[in-house]
């Protein structure tokens, strides 16, 4: 889950990280008012839920009510990376010095977490990254170690090298780490974390993401969450009790557990097809998710045809096979499906499809290699 950088700048206040002052609006009407409020000059910037919204022109500096309003009807009529702007937040312009850079994030194969900071700030941190990667500076952080005083100290001298300006990176860091562990975020970013004229350093921008998984440990958080993140077809898949994420392929899958979805995708990349979705039904047998998951998918014009890849474990391929066959009296299935079966029931699975005229495989890398092919036949 992801929050706007409004949304980021409320918590960095509540735990005292300090920002700039600014104001929501969802019109260009409020965005002057809020622009009078704060007084001149302004900047407007789009909320997204992406990055790359300055170079699209959804970031503009305001000199005055007519600028701030102009400035925020352009950025309002903006879709950036195919979201469109619905809001804009409107900022007291600040007296930038310089521009650095400071985030923490999960790092999955070292099995902890890792500091990032540079001196190098701004908007093309993307680019840093990719072409002077060692201009970004990292401290990995065992989850059970916390911050390493020593490591944490010499890493800011690095990059803020002023005695004073590590003083003050090294508060906002540790109260970002405080953030990043008390909300369980899998990203927390200051972008620019800038450097003013008064000599005090800023988070001008925010970028955080929640690890959805622990979302049921804050339902402040998730209170918040941005509907617009997520498509109508994940968003009805999360009530049904589906983990479901949309991809950009014309091959529907349905498995059950998430590593075997991902292996299912990543065959079906292998032989040059294009999953369309990533769906995981779980352990439970109820033939009903079956359905669910079918009418979902179906909902997605892109699909040409359908894989249901099943190893039963808990989940009772009989039972997979009921929902199958439930699915195709209660709605139209007007693409191919392939349907592979193995594990627990999986005999009585078959034989409940072969009497209703349907064929299920044990061999994954068979299924897979059909549905490809029947998916060629367009819809």
């Amino acid at each position: 889950m992801k929050f706007h950088e409004y949304q980021g700048k409320t918590l960095f206040d509540e735990y005292g990280i300090p920002t700039a002052d600014g104001r929501v609006a969802g019109s260009a009407a409020a965005a002057a008012e809020a622009a009078d409020g704060l007084g001149y000059p302004v900047v407007v910037k789009a909320q997204v839920l992406t990055g790359g919204r300055g170079k699209a022109g959804g970031v503009k500096l305001a000199r005055n009510r007519e600028e701030a309003a102009a400035a925020a009807k352009a950025i309002l009529s903006l879709t950036i990376k195919d979201m469109p702007v619905r809001k804009v937040f409107v900022v007291k312009a600040a007296e930038i010095v310089k521009e650095f850079y400071v985030g923490l994030t999960v790092d999955r194969a070292n099995k902890n977490s890792t500091l990032m900071v540079s001196a190098s700030g701004g908007m093309d941190i993307e680019e840093l990254a990719a072409t002077r990667p060692e201009e970004i500076l990292k401290l990995p952080i065992h989850p059970m170690d916390g911050l390493d005083g020593g490591g944490l100290d010499s890493l800011l001298e690095k990059a803020f090298r002023k005695p004073e300006l590590v003083r003050q990176a090294k508060e906002t860091v540790k109260t970002l780490y405080t953030i990043y562990t008390e909300k369980d975020c899998s990203l927390v970013e200051i972008n620019p974390y800038a450097l003013l004229a008064s000599g005090k350093l800023a988070a001008l921008d925010s970028k955080i993401v929640f690890d959805d998984n622990a979302l049921m440990k804050h339902p402040e958080i998730e209170a918040l969450r941005n509907p617009e993140e997520y498509s109508a077809d994940e968003i009805e898949a999360r009530e049904v009790g589906l983990s479901f994420v949309s991809m950009d392929g014309d091959i529907g899958c349905i498995v059950n557990g998430a590593g075997l979805a991902m292996a299912t995708m990543d065959l079906i990349k292998h032989f040059g097809g294009s999953p369309a979705n990533f769906l995981d039904v779980g352990g439970s047998s109820n033939p009903e998710k079956v359905l669910n998951a079918l009418r979902i998918i179906l909902g997605n014009p892109k699909v040409t045809a359908i894989l249901i890849n099943i190893f039963g474990g808990i989940t009772r391929c009989d039972d997979i096979a009921k929902g199958i066959l439930i699915a195709r009296e209660r709605i139209d299935i007007p693409v191919p499906v392939v349907i592979r079966l193995i594990g627990t029931n999986d005999t009585e699975g078959r034989a409940l499809l072969a009497q209703a005229g349907l064929s299920a495989t044990e061999d994954l890398t068979g299924a897979v290699r059909a549905v490809i092919e029947a998916s060629k036949g367009g819809r």
